[in-house]
């Protein structure tokens, strides 16, 4: 089932299920794709208005990466889903043999990588989106300010989500799996803290100054 194509009270439902996927890394991809959205949304406001002139640049920058990750969060969802299936399906290999054995090890092992990889990209465009958010907050069209701040909510859970999700992944792989991710996992998570405070604070600055 493609996580796209069906509504969201089916999506629910199915994130309800006692299946194993979606889970939560679907669940951060969507969130994702509606951060976009919202970020998106607020762009759009600022650039129909003069008086948010000052707020054109900044507003253009998010349209360009918000646009493609509205597509590209229900990619990640579906992405998520298929590489769970796949590390699930390992584990049903056989083992009888050594040869069984090694082979069952080979394939959970690499779709244990794949697991992890996904929720790495939807860190990383997570992280992104988030780090534009504080200026959106503060030159945009103020009227629509609180929803930049429901923007960075998200895009901040959709990037602790994902996080979570590599770690769990890489945790139960030898340390020569996954060494990229390994050593950017401190950054994306030290960066998504820095950058999720500073939304938090401008959207609360604008509010107050309304």
């Amino acid at each position: 089932m493609n996580w796209a194509d069906v509504s969201l009270r089916e999506f629910q439902s199915a994130l309800a299920s006692s299946e194993p996927t979606p889970g939560g890394g679907s669940a951060a991809g969507v969130a994702l794709g509606q951060a976009a959205a919202l970020a998106k949304m607020v762009a759009n406001l600022t650039l129909t208005s003069d008086k948010y002139k000052d707020g054109w640049g900044i507003s253009e920058s998010i349209i360009a990466i918000a646009d493609p990750l509205l597509e590209e969060g229900l990619n990640l969802a579906q992405k998520d889903s298929e590489a769970f299936d796949a590390v699930v399906a390992g584990f049903k290999m056989p083992k009888s043999t050594d040869d069984e054995k090694a082979t069952r090890r080979n394939q959970i092992r690499n779709s244990m990588l794949g697991a992890a990889k996904v929720p790495f990209d939807t860190a990383c465009h997570a992280l992104k989106l988030l780090t534009m958010l504080p200026d959106l907050a503060t030159l945009g069209n103020e009227n629509a300010v609180s929803d930049v701040g429901v923007a960075g909510l998200l895009a901040s859970a959709a990037l602790k989500g994902a996080i979570f999700n590599i770690e769990i992944n890489l945790n139960s792989l030898p340390d020569n799996y996954g060494i990229e991710m390994r050593e950017h996992l401190p950054e994306l998570s030290s960066e998504g803290k820095v950058y999720s405070r500073l939304c938090m604070v401008a959207v609360r600055n604008r509010l107050s100054n309304e």
